[in-house]
């Protein structure tokens, strides 16, 4: 039996990378906006997304075998993950983005997004180090709302927990960044904590970061899930410029980007600051 790859090429809102890696299939965290329900992976499933989630087969330590057969044909840059969390519970007992970053890290691509809601990830700060410059651990803080956590995202991470795992990793050397994505109800000191603990920051909204200008979040009901909260003013495209203003107040105007260029890897990725 042929052992199944770990690196995908990626295409789509993920085009400015070569590959994406996705450790698990299925996600715990289940939130209400994700683009993936609409996904095939969700849709015939038979069980509710988020109900569900396993690892993906294989030898972790072959990664590195494949990285080194893509960097022969050029740089080689990776989203980790585009369609689950690589730091889900089910992450704590399998081990399994652990041992594949070990694996990039004796085989290093020239560039891995790590995209996390998942505080475990400070866990292994030990392995992130090894990778240097050539990781950025990009971590989802949507609001300091935990209101609209428990409304829209219930299973996930509390936001105070992500803000904590963001210093933790600054703090520990790593390079991070906030992903405010999607942009979520928020208070009037929400700009000044994400300045606070993140070097670099990228919002996203449900307008410009689906995949569809705004569509597929309509067909996952967010405009009326917005509605019955009593919130339907908050579901506009000027949310995301008003809070873009006001981090800008508070960081250099370059540590703050907008959606697909927020998650985008370097231009040159050999030549990282």
């Amino acid at each position: 039996m042929s052992q199944a790859r770990w690196l995908t090429p990626a295409t789509g809102f993920l085009a400015g990378y070569t590959h994406t890696l996705n450790p698990y299939v299925g996600c715990a965290y289940g939130c209400s906006y994700c683009y993936v329900r609409r996904l095939p992976v969700a849709l015939f499933r038979g069980e509710p997304w988020g109900e569900w989630a396993q690892p993906k087969a294989g030898d972790p330590a072959t990664l590195a075998r494949e990285l080194a057969r893509a960097k022969r044909k050029g740089p080689v840059t990776v989203f980790f993950s585009s369609v689950t969390d690589p730091y889900q519970p089910l992450e704590a007992k399998e081990r399994l983005t652990r041992a594949l970053l070990a694996a990039m890290a004796d085989e290093p691509p020239d560039f891995v997004l790590l995209q996390t809601r998942g505080p475990l990830v400070t866990r292994d700060v030990d392995v992130l180090r090894r990778l240097g410059d050539r990781v950025r651990v990009s971590v989802t803080v949507e609001s300091d709302r935990d209101d609209m956590r428990r409304a829209l995202t219930p299973s996930a991470p509390p936001y105070a927990a992500r803000l904590a795992a963001l210093r933790a990793l600054r703090e520990a050397g790593v390079p991070t960044q906030a992903a405010v994505s999607p942009l979520l109800p928020y208070t009037p000191a929400f700009a000044a904590q994400i300045a606070a603990v993140a070097p670099r920051v990228v919002v996203d909204d449900y307008f410009r970061g689906d995949g569809s200008g705004g569509r597929r979040s309509e067909r996952l009901g967010m405009r009326e899930a917005y509605a019955q909260l009593g919130l339907a003013d908050w579901y506009a495209p000027e949310r995301l410029e008003a809070f873009v203003a006001e981090l800008r107040e508070r960081m250099p105007p370059d540590a703050v980007t907008v959606s697909a260029e927020g998650f985008n890897p370097p231009s040159d990725p050999q030549s990282r600051s």
